[in-house]
């Protein structure tokens, strides 16, 4: 086996456990359609079952609320934070942007971490997928001035450019720049392995200074839960779970599977194990009423190290092709990102990149000829106007990426001016929840949200005939339903 790392010392041999479930888990396995009221029945047991924290929303949640859930996602914190009563929740901070792929001004940005304090959420995760520090720094100074704890995430990426001294150099920079709590290893393209958690682990640990480590994977190459165990037994002090049926396929390591290997392999947490099982009850329940599907162990697939493309993007990706009629290009397009990273300085599979890339590759198969089309984020990216790039793009490709895009792009990025006072006067009726949600998103969408009323939290009826009669009350133009089968006669009439 050679030489391996020596073993961070941890006198109790205690790991925590950080709760996914909410977010990241039902974001990859059920495209982040948990309504509050579907929630609601576990949130006392999420309460006592001793998790660190609960990862409970990121942008894309934010975006789902309103445009399909219409749920105000600052009244759906608001009420959750009054049932998780000691249990910190946590938020994201993606870069300089929060919806979609643009960058926003700063104090967009500062003020998207005030909105996040005030509406209950303790702890603050940034990420940027270029590593680009100066990115961060913007979010993570606001949270330590507002008193929030704040993680640094650090995406982490299978390439000859994303090495061990660049996760730890960033790691540092933002400890001794930012001041963060603590450091994340973000595997969101499940792209660990044995072999690397251990390197990068002790690469981190010189920079850490005491502070903790997060590792937060997935299971599409089926190597997490085992990744897991190696980084608890390396001195990582905090582990992502969600608890299956919410586990596993491209979601999280199951948390009653990880509770059961520290077990045996003599680490302690401080999770209630009831509470665990009872949780996953009502959510196999609920996969069941709802027609969810529920996480899977998935297979080794070599390939998957090549395209990097996010397991829950994977199926949606396939569903967009099939749409368009050309499905059966599904694996040349794949092959197409394989060949696009390299050119483009290696970007790490991740939002907003993982989605630019694959248009691309898309775009180079189908069109015929490489780079003749080119979307307006791919020259953006191209030219900085995302953050400094880790390794320069191909000198040849990026001619054409500035020849075939935009003029509309400069090929020097250009700050971005001011917002927040010019919202404030635009929205002088609003509060700054609403005016934020306004600039996030185009059109009607949060005048539909805000019409669907206040935050629907009672649970549904268990039963489906149950929930038809309290589907028909809410639509005042259905006044009788008259339904029969096998004998069986149901009557709905509304009294006029």
């Amino acid at each position: 086996m050679g030489n391996q790392p020596s073993v961070w010392p941890n006198s109790d041999r205690s790991v925590e456990i950080i709760d996914t479930t909410l977010r990241d888990a039902q974001q990859c396995l059920w495209t982040t359609r948990m309504t509050a009221a579907m929630m609601t029945p576990i949130a006392d047991m999420m309460e006592q079952a001793g998790f660190a924290m609960i990862d409970f929303m990121a942008p894309v949640q934010f975006d789902v609320c309103v445009r399909y859930l219409r749920e105000n996602p600052w009244e759906k914190a608001r009420f959750f934070r009054e049932k998780f009563r000691t249990t910190p929740l946590r938020g994201y901070c993606r870069s300089k942007s929060l919806v979609g792929f643009s960058m926003v001004p700063d104090d967009i940005v500062e003020l998207w971490i005030e909105r996040l304090n005030a509406n209950g959420f303790r702890v603050v995760g940034t990420l940027d997928a270029l590593f680009d520090v100066e990115n961060m720094l913007v979010s993570v100074r606001h949270a330590k001035r507002l008193g929030m704890y704040s993680v640094g995430a650090l995406v982490f990426c299978d390439s000859p450019v994303h090495t061990d001294e660049v996760y730890a150099r960033t790691a540092r920079e933002l400890i001794e720049r930012g001041g963060v709590d603590s450091i994340m290893i973000k595997d969101s393209g499940a792209l660990l392995t044995l072999d690397r958690i251990r390197t990068l682990v002790p690469a981190l640990r010189e920079v850490m200074g005491g502070r903790p480590i997060e590792l937060h994977s997935h299971c599409n190459t089926g190597l997490a839960p085992l990744v897991y165990l190696e980084a608890a037994r390396l001195g990582v002090q905090r582990l992502h779970t969600s608890i299956a049926p919410l586990a596993s396929g491209p979601a999280q390591p199951a948390t009653q599977l990880m509770l059961h290997n520290l077990q045996v392999s003599g680490f302690r947490t401080n999770v209630n194990r009831d509470r665990v099982n009872s949780i996953s009850e009502y959510l196999t329940d609920l996969a069941a009423r709802e027609g969810f599907p529920v996480g899977e162990p998935m297979e080794y697939d070599a390939f998957h190290y090549r395209h990097q493309m996010p397991g829950g993007m994977l199926a949606n990706w396939r569903y967009q092709l099939r749409q368009s009629g050309i499905e059966d290009r599904f694996d040349e397009i794949l092959e197409e990102i394989a060949r696009i990273r390299p050119e483009l300085g290696w970007p790490i599979m991740v939002t907003p990149f993982s989605q630019i890339i694959a248009v691309q590759a898309m775009l180079n198969v189908v069109g015929g000829e490489r780079y003749r089309s080119v979307p307006d984020e791919v020259k953006m990216y191209a030219l900085g106007h995302f953050g400094k790039l880790l390794a320069p793009v191909d000198p040849d490709v990026l001619d054409r990426i500035v020849e075939n895009g935009s003029p509309r792009i400069p090929l020097r990025p250009q700050p971005l001016a001011p917002a927040a006072v010019e919202l404030r006067r635009a929205y002088p009726d609003a509060d700054d929840d609403e005016r934020l949600l306004r600039y996030m998103f185009a059109g009607n969408e949060v005048d539909n949200m805000l019409a669907a009323g206040p935050l629907k939290v009672s649970v549904p009826g268990a039963s489906p005939v149950a929930r038809l009669i309290e589907a028909l009350a809410e639509r005042p133009a259905v006044k009788y339903l008259e339904v029969e089968r096998k004998g069986a006669r149901l009557v709905y009439s509304k009294a006029a």
